[in-house]
């Protein structure tokens, strides 16, 4: 063997070795509850149009911009940390967010507890003086709703488009979240929601 072809299979050697080393330091952790949510369950559960749940990528908890009541009280995603939280972002003009929201009000009737609710929060600027008319009109009276009516909390989140869903886990993080909409108290979104509580 000359001694230029020995340094060459030593190059290929360190390289090749360097990036195995490499790639086992990328690869995600399986179960790394310190950093994100583990969402090796969501996998398993998702069925149907849940499958469009996409899996959050970032370690953060929620922002913790204040949303309001009807009464204008304040509140934050901390506030409901200790339970499963679906929060839905929606608007009066959002004729999708029409279409769901009786179904988003069916599912926290079946599982709203101490551990899991809904929060449907509104992004009009109005408030609640212009969500009220469309709540009665399509019959919510139930859904615990709230409001951003200057979008501080959507756009921290960053909520673009309507409806946006957002699935916390009890800690405050977000697990995953839907773009658009989807009928909240299918089977398929109850099992989601039974393994999240169990997660």
């Amino acid at each position: 063997m000359s001694r230029a072809v020995v340094p060459v299979a030593l190059v290929i050697a360190i390289i090749g070795a360097l990036l195995i080393w490499l790639s086992g330091e990328m690869l995600p952790p399986e179960d790394d509850a310190r950093n994100t949510p583990n969402t090796a369950w969501l996998q398993e559960a998702a069925r149907g149009e849940m499958t469009k749940l996409l899996p959050a990528n970032s370690p953060g908890r929620a922002p913790d911009q204040p949303f309001f009541d009807a009464t204008g009280q304040a509140f934050s995603l901390a506030d409901f940390r200790g339970k499963v939280v679906l929060v839905n972002f929606w608007a009066t003009w959002c004729a999708p967010c029409r279409a769901e929201m009786p179904s988003l009000e069916r599912l926290h009737n079946a599982f709203g507890s101490e551990d899991f609710t809904v929060l449907a929060i509104s992004i009009d600027r109005g408030g609640a003086a212009a969500a009220q008319p469309f709540l009665d009109d399509i019959g919510v009276s139930a859904l615990p709703v709230f409001y951003d009516p200057k979008g501080a909390l959507s756009r921290a989140w960053g909520i673009y488009g309507l409806p946006v869903t957002v699935l916390m886990d009890r800690e405050g993080r977000e697990i995953a979240r839907m773009v658009g909409p989807a009928e909240w108290d299918s089977q398929d979104a109850k099992a989601v929601i039974r393994a999240a509580i169990e997660a």
